[in-house]
């Protein structure tokens, strides 16, 4: 017997034959991928972040601060939803650590009092992917970067530690140093005296 999505594939195929409408190729790709992609549920996502950034942990129990990470990266976080409510939820088990069923009580009782679908939120949950860092971009950094490393932005003597080219001159560029030449400073024609006077 083949698998739904084979199925479906074959009916639409057949529908192109006699000449009725069907769907594109990319769906018939993103179908392929539906079925083979592997599905994670709610619960494999409880237990992975209730073991993030605790070593010790089970899988069984997660704290509030694992369960704010997990909502942060699901992008449940809005508006109408923020850490000071998840707090206050949570805080009515009386315990650090909540399991399961406890917490499917706590996403129902915020769900209810925030009037937000509960079906949206643990879909947002079980979809989000690996526990992880959540990458910063690097455009406001780099940028920040560029202005403070740029030598044609500096005045005053902060612009004598750079040379022409923009390139540091190092200790020289922070240090008078002292010159024993002999000839006071701004003098035009230092070193054409021929001493044949």
């Amino acid at each position: 017997m083949a698998p739904n999505g084979i199925s479906r594939a074959n009916n639409m195929t057949e529908e192109t034959a006699n000449g009725s409408s069907a769907a594109p190729v990319e769906e018939l790709g993103q179908l392929a991928l539906e079925e083979t992609a592997p599905k994670v549920t709610f619960a494999d996502q409880f237990k992975a972040f209730s073991k993030f950034g605790d070593s010790k942990s089970d899988g069984r129990q997660i704290t509030l601060s694992q369960s704010d990470k997990w909502m942060k990266q699901a992008k449940v976080f809005d508006k109408q939803i923020t850490t000071t409510d998840t707090g206050i939820h949570f805080k009515k088990f009386k315990a650090l650590k909540i399991t399961l069923p406890d917490y499917n009580k706590f996403l129902e009782d915020l769900a209810k009092t925030k009037k937000v679908e509960l079906a949206t939120i643990k879909q947002k949950m079980a979809s989000c992917g690996a526990p992880g860092v959540q990458q910063v971009s690097a455009g406001k950094a780099a940028a920040a970067v560029d202005r403070l490393t740029d030598p044609s932005k500096y005045t005053g003597s902060h612009k004598e530690r750079f040379d022409a080219s923009g390139k540091g001159k190092g200790i020289a560029g922070r240090r008078n140093l002292v010159d024993d030449s002999g000839y006071v400073s701004g003098y035009q024609h230092k070193d054409t005296y021929d001493g044949a006077h």
